[in-house]
């Protein structure tokens, strides 16, 4: 089938996969287009011919799905599926969650939409500001790791055949097999250190934003939980269930509308969030000084100053 304005809806779908950001400006945009009353078929189309407002080109397949009425979410996220940035799969996720979440209930996407542009670019801030408070240690410590291999370098300068001691003769083996034993171990366990300190929740406060959605559908607090929980369980969104029910119970007993206080709490994750992230990198800066101490300096002997202390013998003939 071929589209109303020129694209095929038979080419593959291809989405930026520049950042969070970037699904952020392409949601508030189709917000926009919907809030305008257009149709969501052709709001799709529009942003296709666009490239999709950040960058994102292709989206035929999600609107020939619209066009027929099919699964809009369920499109995305297959079209999506490929991105290899965890937080732009993510992003995407809550958009494809919160245009099924507004869907079910009937809330209006063109608002539902809007909301969540907010939520992701927040979402795209905290990966920001988190991974530049981690760059820092994990550049220490491949640095750190190089170190043996440029004392090698550094003896060989200053005239003192390091290199040939290593590999030619059987303490400098043994010297060189101790040391790549401690340097592998070194980098894979700062490497561990590493991957847990960035391992976190893609999508702090999503969940709440999602039953917000649900609740301006008009519907109750026990559906809109209930709806908001498969549109999470279905697009590997963690739902925040102690969170949700905190807020409801809040609400209930104040009888006031729950919507203002879920993205409250929702950005109250967020934050938290920042706040533990920067907290991990901290820790980790301090904590990469432990493989440092127990591998990389027993590697330095090994591979660097004892090496040069037996080329240094053997120059005197007091070798073996």
């Amino acid at each position: 089938m071929t589209a109303k304005h020129g694209v095929d809806a038979g080419e593959g779908v291809r989405f930026a996969s520049g950042g969070a950001a970037d699904v952020a400006r392409f949601t508030r945009q189709l917000a926009v287009l919907l809030g305008a009353g257009v149709a969501p078929a052709n709001a799709w189309e529009y942003l296709a011919e666009d490239g999709g407002g950040g960058g994102s080109s292709g989206f035929a397949s999600v609107v020939g799905v619209a066009r027929a009425g099919g699964d809009v979410a369920g499109a995305v996220v297959s079209a999506t599926s490929e991105i290899r940035s965890e937080s732009v799969r993510s992003a995407w996720a809550g958009a494809a969650a919160a245009w099924q979440v507004a869907t079910v209930t009937g809330a209006p996407l063109g608002v539902c939409l809007r909301d969540l542009a907010g939520s992701i670019r927040a979402l795209d801030q905290v990966e920001r500001d988190v991974g530049t408070a981690l760059a820092g240690p994990a550049a220490t410590a491949k640095l750190v790791m190089w170190l043996p291999v440029v004392s090698v370098l550094m003896g060989t300068i200053l005239g003192f055949d390091t290199v040939r001691t290593l590999v030619a003769t059987v303490p400098g083996l043994v010297c060189l097999g101790l040391g790549s034993l401690c340097m592998v171990g070194g980098w894979r366990w700062s490497a561990a250190m590493t991957a847990k300190a960035k391992r976190r929740d893609a999508t702090p406060g999503l969940s709440l934003d999602l039953v917000a959605v649900a609740m301006s559908g008009g519907g109750s607090a026990t559906s809109a939980r209930a709806t908001a929980a498969e549109a999470c369980e279905r697009f590997g969104i963690r739902a925040d269930v102690d969170g949700i029910d905190r807020v409801l119970s809040l609400a209930g007993r104040a009888g006031v509308p729950a919507g203002e206080l879920l993205r409250s709490e929702a950005e109250q994750a967020r934050e938290h969030a920042r706040t533990d992230g920067q907290r991990a990198a901290a820790v980790l800066a301090t904590r990469l000084m432990i493989p440092l101490g127990v591998c990389v300096l027993p590697a330095l002997m090994f591979i660097g100053v004892a090496p040069l202390l037996l080329s240094v013998l053997a120059s005197t003939s007091v070798g073996w």
